[in-house]
């Protein structure tokens, strides 16, 4: 059964599933669609354009689908969509898009920590954890189960690949490729995120071509678009190589 606090403020215009429960102080704008089991805290706001998935909490004083903080958005009608079992933490901020991309996205089963922001048209994939304060910029792409450490900076328009792990404190201004460790400021390779592929159940010799992969990127005395011709004319490639070598290819900022 759907709860609405009584010194909540919620449009009728809102679409609320079954069993949302909507806290005291909380604010709910019409043109926002609230999925089934989804938990609003007290003082959180959630704006128009929102979409929210189900079985997601969002806890006190966070804000979804804001207005841009860019200065070319001009009122456009634009939405923010958040997945299924995502979790927004205390103060978390995350802006709705702009006519560039029309739309900011939170995947399924994200944590956002306390104090992140997400800004407009940013797109986070599944499983991702964002830890406190951290900062994305406008238009910056988080492939699916990325860890970020708390209180880094990440700037517009970067890519982080699936199964990275980027340290704390970072300040990070070029892209970050699949499967690895990004540490130090400015944020530089550290290495194959070896903990973080074995516990997510990937093979001895999917992490060791990963390895040796990435010594050819970064350790051998080619530089990135000689080593790529160098692996795909004499390595045998394996998926993740395969996204791999996608993923830096498309690259615009270039690699940490």
């Amino acid at each position: 059964m759907t709860f609405i606090h009584k010194l909540a403020v919620v449009s009728p215009k809102a679409e609320l599933g079954k069993d949302v429960y909507i806290g005291p102080y909380s604010v709910v704008n019409e043109d926002v669609i609230i999925g089934d089991g989804t938990h609003i805290a007290e003082h959180a706001i959630i704006r128009p354009g929102a979409r929210i998935g189900t079985n997601c909490k969002i806890f006190s004083g966070a804000i979804i689908s804001e207005i841009s903080q860019d200065l070319k958005y001009k009122g456009e009608k634009t939405e923010t969509f958040i997945g299924d079992r995502t979790i927004v933490r205390e103060y978390a901020t995350i802006h709705k898009g702009t006519a560039h991309r029309m739309k900011t996205v939170v995947g399924s089963d994200c944590l956002l920590m306390a104090y992140v922001h997400i800004a407009h048209d940013c797109i986070i994939g599944n499983n991702c954890i964002i830890s406190n304060a951290t900062q994305l910029a406008g238009h910056v792409r988080v492939e699916d189960k990325v860890t970020i450490g708390g209180m880094t900076g990440i700037h517009q328009f970067v890519q982080i690949g699936t199964h990275a792990f980027v340290g704390g404190y970072l300040r990070v201004g070029k892209d970050i490729p699949p499967y690895i460790l990004a540490a130090g400021v400015p944020a530089r390779f550290a290495g194959i995120n070896h903990r973080g592929l074995e516990r997510a159940g990937f093979s001895s010799d999917v992490i060791k071509t990963l390895k040796e992969f990435y010594h050819i990127i970064y350790r051998s005395e080619y530089n990135v678009s000689d080593a790529l011709k160098y692996i795909e004319n004499n390595v045998e490639l394996i998926p993740e190589t395969k996204h791999a070598i996608e993923f830096i290819k498309s690259s615009q900022r270039g690699l940490i």
